[in-house]
C-alpha cells in the first residue's frame, strides 16, 4: 500500500481540534508533508498531507474512528508518489496574486473570475478574505469587500487585459500582481491631489469663485482626458484667475472634500512606515494644507504667482507636468534609498500616466478612460483605503493597530 495519504477533516470548530487531530496522528508516527486550515463561519476545514511509516488499512481505520469519535467528518485519499513528485516540482513555479474588490462580492463575480483563471491555465492555490465581514443591513455604498486569490502558473500576456475588461462588465475591480518580495514591502507612495486625494479639481473651485467656472472646467476636463497639452491648458486656466484675492484660497482650502478612505489610509501608511508624497499638477498652497492635515512627508506642486495679495494669472516656473511627476517620484525614491519597485503612485488624469508607469505599483484611481487603459491597476469602485488590500493587508490586521 502507498504510504502517502491526504486527510481532509471538517466539522464544527472549537478550541483544541487541531491539537486533538495531530495528537492522534502523532501516536502513529505520521510525518506531515503539507498542512492547511481554514475556518469559515465557525466551520473547520483541515487538510493534512501525510507520510505513514507503517501504512495499513487497520491504521487508517483507527485514525478514521478516532477522528469521527471527536465529532468530525474525515476523508482519506491515497496519493501516489509520482503525483506527489509532480506537486513538489510545481511549488517553485511563479505565483500570482489576484485581488477582487467590490462593494459586495457576489457568487457571479467569483464564478466569472474563476472561469477566466481556468481559461488561462492557472490553478487557484488559496482564496483569502481580506475585508471585514459585511453587516447584512449595511448601506451598500459604505461596504468594502475583498478576496485574494493565490494563483500558480505562468499568466499569459492577455490575462490582465482580459480581467480588466471583465471587471468593467461586472462593475468590480480586479488587480493582478506577481507574488514577489516587493509586494508587501513597498516603502513610498505618491498621490496626485485633485480628484485623487480630494473629490474636486481645485482650479475649478477657484474659477467658480472668480466667476469663470464654465470656461475653466471645460478646459480641465479636456486636459485630464489627454486632449490638451497640460502646460498649455494650465496656462490658459490660470490666466482666468487674475485678480482673485489670496483670501479665497484659504476659504476653498478649508472646504476641500477628501475622497473616500483617505482618513483611514494615511494613519495606516504611517503605522506601516511609509513615506508619503503629494506630486500634483495642482497648486502647492492646497498641497501644503493637506500636508498639515494628513501628515504627508513631501509636497511637489505648482506655485501660483501672487502680487499685492492677488493672483497674477500666472504660474511660477518650472511647471510640474507629466514628465516632472515621474522624475520627482524617481528622485524621491533615490533620496530615501528606496528601490523603484517599492514605490506606489496613484492618480486619475492624463498627466499622471508617466508617474504611474514609473512606479513599482501604479494605480489609476477613479480615473479617466485613457488612464485606466494605460495602467496595470485600477480602482473604480471603492475608496483609497482599498489600496491596503492590494498590499495584502487585511481589515483585521489594520484594525488591530
Amino acid at each position: 500500500m502507498n504510504n502517502l495519504a491526504l486527510i481532509n477533516i471538517t466539522g464544527k470548530d472549537k478550541p483544541g481540534l487541531t491539537a486533538l487531530v495531530t495528537a492522534i496522528l502523532s501516536e502513529m508516527d505520521v510525518t506531515i508533508l503539507d498542512i492547511g486550515q481554514a475556518v469559515i463561519h465557525d466551520y473547520l476545514n483541515l487538510g493534512i498531507l501525510t507520510e505513514l511509516t507503517k501504512p495499513t488499512e487497520v491504521l487508517l481505520q483507527r485514525i478514521q474512528a478516532d477522528i469521527e469519535q471527536a465529532g468530525l467528518s474525515i476523508n482519506i485519499n491515497s496519493v501516489d508518489q509520482a503525483h506527489y513528485s509532480q506537486w513538489v516540482a510545481q511549488q517553485g513555479r511563479r505565483r500570482t496574486i489576484l485581488t477582487l474588490l467590490a462593494r459586495k462580492i457576489k457568487a457571479s463575480h467569483v464564478a466569472a473570475v474563476s472561469k477566466m483563471i481556468v481559461q488561462h491555465n492557472l490553478n487557484i492555490d488559496k482564496i483569502t478574505r481580506l475585508s471585514g465581514r459585511i453587516p447584512l443591513q449595511d448601506d451598500q455604498k459604505t461596504t468594502r469587500a475583498c478576496v485574494e486569490f493565490s494563483l500558480r502558473g505562468e499568466p499569459s500576456l492577455d490575462f490582465r487585459e482580459n480581467l480588466i475588461a471583465l471587471a468593467g462588465r461586472l462593475d468590480i475591480d480586479i488587480a493582478v500582481q506577481e507574488d514577489g518580495i516587493f509586494r508587501r514591502h513597498r516603502r513610498l507612495i505618491a498621490f496626485d491631489m485633485d480628484s485623487t486625494l480630494i473629490d474636486t479639481e481645485v482650479i475649478d473651485e477657484l474659477a467658480l469663485a472668480a466667476g469663470v467656472g464654465q470656461q475653466v472646467s471645460e478646459i480641465t476636463e479636456r486636459a485630464m482626458s489627454g486632449e490638451l497639452d497640460f502646460q498649455e491648458s494650465l496656462r490658459q486656466r490660470v490666466s482666468f484667475l487674475a485678480g482673485l484675492p489670496v483670501q479665497t484660497l484659504s476659504e476653498i482650502a478649508q472646504q476641500l472634500p477628501l475622497t473616500e478612505g483617505v482618513e483611514v489610509l494615511f494613519p495606516a501608511l504611517k503605522t506601516l512606515g511609509y513615506k508619503t508624497a503629494i506630486i500634483s499638477g495642482g497648486f502647492s498652497y492646497f498641497g501644503n494644507f493637506l500636508k498639515a492635515k494628513l501628515g504627508v512627508d513631501y509636497v511637489y506642486a505648482n506655485e501660483l504667482s501672487i502680487i499685492d495679495g492677488k493672483l497674477t494669472g500666472e504660474v511660477v516656473r518650472p511647471v510640474v507636468d507629466a514628465q516632472a511627476k515621474a522624475d520627482i517620484l524617481s528622485e524621491l525614491a533615490g533620496k530615501e534609498g528606496i528601490a523603484m519597485e517599492q514605490t506606489i503612485a496613484v492618480g486619475d488624469g492624463a498627466n499622471d500616466i508617466e508617474m504611474l508607469a514609473a512606479a513599482g505599483l501604479g494605480i489609476a484611481y477613479h480615473a479617466k478612460a485613457i488612464v485606466r487603459d494605460s495602467s496595470d491597476h485600477a480602482i473604480s469602485q471603492l475608496g483609497l483605503d482599498s489600496i491596503l488590500f492590494l498590499l495584502g493587508i487585511s481589515d483585521r490586521e489594520h484594525d488591530n493597530h
